[in-house]
């Protein structure tokens, strides 16, 4: 079973994520893991302190010559902007829509600094370093984690007219929200199980997608659609040819939790970003007085930065399934594992 954990604040020294469980064998390229860092600081509408930080992963542990050991891998990437924000002074007008006032009232801070370090978007950068070690793992099948941004407020395929509503937005102090579209190609039958809640696919899918922050919505294959349509128009009719297929892929790839061998097709809503040029009324928490939100630095539209990340999240969903179908403590014994069972499946 893989599994992972990140640490780190916004502005703080840095962001670490700690992988555990991968296969030994697997060579692990770092251009690659920064490629996927790169990629997520990209996308139209994202703000000044991209132009700062020029995130790069350093690999401090669970490698040697290149190649995993089997031993936990901890990743680490520098922020630096860290040194300017270490004396800042205490905020106490909450941003609606963002973590800070229900954080604040939860861990008992007065300081809301203490709340939006850590709740920031900022430590996706982590998860993506994950998902870029998931990605080499997956690569090994032949499986694939694409994305694509499908709508940004409110406007969908024209990217023209994207760009034009993003810009508009900054303009007008504002921000967007969107949705985006992950897709994993070549997946095997049989990943996820029907006999358990937290072992369906699609339910771990579902959760890693909603924990990225801003994520409000999700839908799988056909989605909210399929309350709008009659069964007959909804089920992927079943053929055969050398193996079963499907006219369709309503379903998206998962049925009763299991993947179902075609393309796993699942998309996610992002809320616009809570910061504010011009900024919604609020309440200080000291004075209990109305003020206007904290405006702090930030991006216009992240969409664009979200479905990367969303990539990073599935693949290592994807991948923490594959070990647990396949096995192995190498790649080599959980590549035979595969085969032998991808032999047995074209008997059938």
């Amino acid at each position: 079973m893989l599994r992972y954990l990140t640490a780190g604040e916004s502005h703080g020294q840095s962001l670490t994520s700690i992988l555990e469980g991968m296969p030994a064998g697997l060579r692990i390229n770092k251009t690659a893991i920064n490629r996927e860092l790169a990629r997520r600081q990209s996308g139209y509408g994202r703000g000044k302190r991209m132009q700062i930080e020029h995130d790069t992963v350093q690999i401090t542990s669970g490698l040697r010559r290149g190649l995993t050991l089997g031993s936990p891998i901890t990743m680490t990437i520098k922020n630096k902007d860290w040194q300017n924000w270490k004396n800042e002074s205490p905020i106490t007008n909450p941003r609606p829509g963002h973590a800070d006032l229900a954080g604040m009232l939860k861990y008992n801070q007065l300081d809301i600094r203490n709340i939006l370090e850590r709740s920031s978007a900022r430590e996706t950068a982590a998860r993506v370093a994950v998902g870029a070690v998931a990605k080499n793992l997956l690569s090994k099948f032949g499986i694939e984690v694409t994305s694509c941004v499908c709508e940004i407020g409110g406007v969908d395929e024209n990217k023209e007219l994207m760009r034009e509503k993003i810009d508009h937005a900054q303009k007008n102090g504002d921000s967007l929200g969107g949705i985006f579209e992950v897709t994993v190609k070549n997946v095997p039958v049989g990943l996820g199980s029907h006999v358990h809640w937290d072992r369906k696919l699609d339910g771990r899918l579902a959760r890693c997608l909603m924990s990225i922050q801003g994520i409000k919505g999700v839908e799988i294959g056909l989605g909210f659609a399929v309350s709008k349509s009659p069964g007959s128009k909804v089920h992927d009719e079943i053929t055969y040819d050398c193996n079963f297929e499907r006219k369709t892929n309503n379903a998206g790839g998962i049925e009763g939790g299991i993947s179902n061998g075609e393309d796993i097709v699942i998309r996610g809503a992002m809320k616009p970003i809570p910061t504010l040029k011009k900024a919604l009324n609020s309440i200080d928490i000291i004075t209990k007085k109305p003020v206007k939100a904290k405006v702090e630095r930030s991006d216009v539209c992240a969409v664009y930065a979200a479905s990367v990340v969303g990539e990073a999240v599935v693949a290592f969903e994807i991948a923490n399934a594959m070990c647990e179908k396949f096995g192995g403590d190498s790649i080599k014994e959980m590549k035979r594992n595969y085969n032998s069972y991808m032999r047995a499946m074209r008997k059938i």
